[in-house]
């Protein structure tokens, strides 16, 4: 099997390039990251698409969206094809439509990107409900990934001093809620400068994972905080990985996530 891993902000991915069958891919994944403990998430892809203008395919291993794997797939593209620069399109699981990204090399394995997040389908606040806390979150829903925000003055946030319970009411609102996957995003800070520290919990792979940084999360939070302000905002969003760029617009609904990511090994075995 051949795989590369890359270190998008800290959120280490695996890209298989190998065919596996999607019924297989789970436990792919589980035996990638048993291998590779600093692995967070693991995702296999296609060098090609039968859809017009579409240079790439990556299905995640819980069949979720990803913003970090779709900048790093874009890097292995453009690795394996040779530039500097590019402007693709990607078919990634959880998005209904391909998304744009747009690389700069510049190392021989590093490289500056950008991803345009899918549209939220759903911002707004929503009661929660976990032991003796009690009280409304904002709720982000996008295509194959949804977000809870928890800021510093919400009862919630002292859940992120007590790990195992977060992960336990991660789990059961994820049921509630029915979602393909479920992040929980402690925000702290005033914008433009925020500080984050994201929990996901995807289904389909098993994973619970408190990880150095999220994409779809730090979209997730520009998104909520565009909609408040009622107009475009600009954040620096520091998470234990490194830092992100969220630009969010309101107005057109659009919000492009800026960072790095480097090719840390590729693997034939």
């Amino acid at each position: 099997m051949r795989y590369s891993i890359f270190d998008p902000t800290g959120n280490i991915t695996a890209l298989v390039e190998s065919d596996v069958e999607p019924g297989l891919q789970p436990q792919t994944a589980a035996g990638l990251m048993r291998r590779h403990p600093a692995v967070e998430q693991v995702g296999f892809m296609r060098f090609s698409s039968a859809e017009p203008g579409v240079q790439a395919e990556v299905r995640m291993a819980g069949g979720e969206f990803c913003g970090h794997a779709s900048m790093s797939a874009a890097a292995l593209y453009l690795l394996r094809r040779g530039g500097e620069r590019q402007t693709l399109r990607l078919r990634m699981s959880g998005a209904a439509q391909p998304v744009e990204l747009r690389l700069q090399r510049e190392t021989a394995e590093s490289f500056r990107a950008a991803v345009c997040m899918p549209r939220a389908l759903s911002i707004g606040p929503r009661a929660f409900a976990y032991q003796q806390l009690v009280g409304e979150l904002t709720l982000v829903r996008l295509e194959g990934i949804a977000h809870v925000i928890v800021r510093e003055s919400s009862p919630f946030f002292a859940l992120l001093k007590e790990r195992p319970a977060a992960e336990e009411a991660l789990r059961l609102w994820c049921g509630e809620l029915s979602a393909e996957c479920l992040g929980l995003m402690f925000l702290e800070g005033d914008a433009p400068e925020l500080r984050i520290t994201p929990l996901v919990y995807v289904p389909g792979s098993a994973t619970m994972v408190w990880e150095s940084s999220c994409a779809s999360g730090s979209a997730a939070v520009g998104l909520a905080l565009a909609r408040e302000k009622g107009e475009r905002v600009e954040l620096t969003l520091h998470e234990p990985g490194g830092s992100l760029r969220v630009e969010s617009d309101p107005e057109t609904g659009e919000t492009w996530l800026g960072g790095t990511t480097r090719l840390l090994q590729s693997v034939e075995e």
